[in-house]
């Protein structure tokens, strides 16, 4: 006989305790590594000596408890699993329970490692199985064992919370700022969120390891990245830099997440027409705050975009009778991305990297294939470890790049007329926390700019191995040959290209200790010749 009569979710409280109020008050949304309560009322009364009661979480197709995504547990905890199984829930009978009358509170946690996403509850009891729960498990900076976990509860309020934000545009000279709508919390926002999960690429190529994966912030925050823009999947955005909009809106139209995302949900997963980079930036926001994970936008004045990857801008300039080389590196006049807060025990078990991690789904260039950016450790792009996961070159090019203008000579030589090693990576800008001034945190990206330390940790950052050989595989026929980086004391106009268009790609160390125990490179050898650069030159050639 069915032995079930009723469950109380408790959706309204739980929810509450959750802090998923917002999202719903009929769907049970939790946290993981925090209980929530559920009653059970059973027709007999329940000896757990004689006939125990077992559940099961599920989530995602053929789930496995060597995933993590299947786990069995109960009352009492006898149940036999797989010697690798993960991400273990648990049950207990809490005060109020009533065994002989069958009524049964139960108090359930599932564990701070368990993949976010969709589950169904199961209940086994003398050998009749029904159907508990089905619910919805996100990430929780409130837990101290969640790997999203944030100390301050005003941050958490702010980077988490709230629905309402600023994104700072214009120029360093002149800041201007918008107001932006995130609207993490809205109508069917779980379920668009968890729709662009589940069209995600890795989750078409493989979706059992794909929703196991779903346990680690650094996987999720790196396949949202990828499906904000829509150039190689079913992405959210189209983006667009110049005229015409035809077919859609110009990205200026925009100021709220919830209608973008809405419209890609409705639409069966079309991409939206149109998006530049801070558009790109408050869309990924809004997913990543509604999942769980802290959140912020941040924007950078002249912001490099170093396509080979060697950390400096490059402008050729061709002497008489020779072809300008063509570059496609540039400057923008400013560039949007996101913070995002997690550890990164996959770059250091001491914590060194955990904090804040640039992520970009703007799409510039390409990563694992992919045109994603990120997470790559601001901590890390401080101290110069461009050697580190994921994309730090190209981030760290972003906001400390060099400016080296080149001469291409008839006999294939380039001279180098001047290096600028300030310009690039200004007023480094997001919202402040509680208020809606602007906060600069250009130190934590870099050292004062023409300090010794900077200079420093720019050369550091030079001889980090970061795997040139993949990188140059994802961008075969560039043709960017990697150049000196210049790294002498450069007093030049650093006249390098700027980007009209807006968007591009887009708690720290202060020391530049270097690892002892990693593989120091020495620079790569060059091919071009110098030579002194008298200044009858530059006027001929400028003017």
């Amino acid at each position: 006989m069915l032995l079930r009569i009723g469950v109380n979710l408790n959706c309204d409280t739980n929810n509450t305790e959750h802090r998923t109020k917002n999202i719903s008050k009929d769907q049970l949304i939790v946290r993981r590594g925090q209980r929530f309560t559920v009653k059970v009322e059973l027709t007999q009364s329940f000896n757990p000596n004689l006939y125990p009661l077992t559940i099961t979480a599920v989530t995602g197709e053929n789930p496995s408890e060597d995933l993590g995504t299947k786990s069995c547990f109960g009352i009492p905890d006898k149940i036999r699993r797989s010697p690798s199984a993960k991400a273990v829930w648990k049950v207990e009978l809490e005060k109020g329970s009533n065994p002989p009358t069958g009524s049964l509170n139960l108090t359930i946690t599932p564990p701070a490692d368990t993949p976010i996403g969709k589950y169904n509850l199961t209940a086994r009891h003398r050998d009749e199985e029904t159907l508990l729960a089905e619910l919805v498990v996100l990430f929780n900076p409130w837990c101290s064992d969640d790997s999203v976990f944030m100390q301050n509860e005003t941050e958490r309020q702010e980077f988490v919370m709230n629905e309402r934000g600023i994104i700072y545009k214009g120029s360093g000279n002149y800041i201007t700022s918008i107001n932006w709508d995130f609207g993490q919390f809205e109508e069917d926002m779980v379920k668009i969120c968890l729709k662009m999960l589940d069209v995600n690429l890795k989750h078409l190529a493989n979706a059992a390891n794909d929703v196991s994966a779903r346990c680690n912030p650094v996987y999720v925050s790196r396949v949202v990245s990828a499906m904000i823009n829509s150039n190689d999947d079913r992405g959210v955005l189209e983006g667009r830099w110049s005229a015409p909009f035809w077919g859609g809106f110009i990205p200026s139209h925009w100021s709220a997440s919830y209608p973008i995302l809405k419209r890609w949900y409705n639409t069966g997963c079309n991409p939206v027409k149109y998006g530049q980079c801070w558009v790109f930036a408050g869309v990924m926001c809004s997913v990543m705050r509604l999942l769980g994970i802290p959140c912020r936008v941040v924007t950078n004045y002249q912001s490099a975009h170093d396509s080979d990857k060697n950390l400096t801008i490059d402008v050729y300039h061709a002497d008489y009778g020779v072809r300008e080389k063509e570059t496609k590196d540039s400057i923008w006049n400013y560039h949007v991305w996101l913070e995002c807060w997690m550890r990164r025990t996959d770059l250091a078990k001491d914590g060194k990297y955990d904090g804040w991690q640039v992520l970009d789904p703007t799409p510039q260039e390409k990563s694992d294939g992919v045109f994603c950016c990120g997470p790559a450790s601001v901590k890390a792009i401080l101290n110069g470890e461009t050697n580190l996961k994921y994309d730090a070159p190209f981030v760290y090019a972003m906001v400390n790049a060099d400016c080296i203008d080149w001469l291409c000579k008839a006999d294939g030589t380039m001279v180098n007329i001047c290096t600028d090693t300030k310009r690039v990576g200004q007023s480094i800008s997001t919202k402040a926390v509680g208020s809606n001034t602007r906060l600069d945190i250009t130190d934590s990206y870099k050292y004062k700019e023409g300090s010794i330390e900077e200079r420093t940790v720019f050369r550091y950052a030079l001889t980090r191995d970061y795997t040139r050989e993949e990188e140059q595989k994802n961008n075969r026929g560039t043709n960017n040959p990697i150049q000196n980086r210049g790294t002498t004391n450069g007093t030049g106009n650093g006249g390098t290209t700027n980007g009209t268009g807006n968007g591009g790609r887009g708690g720290n160390n202060t020391g530049t200790t270097n690892n002892t125990n990693d593989r120091i490179l020495p620079l790569p050898q060059i091919s071009m010749r110098f030579e002194e650069v008298h200044l009858s030159s530059l006027y001929m050639f400028y003017f």
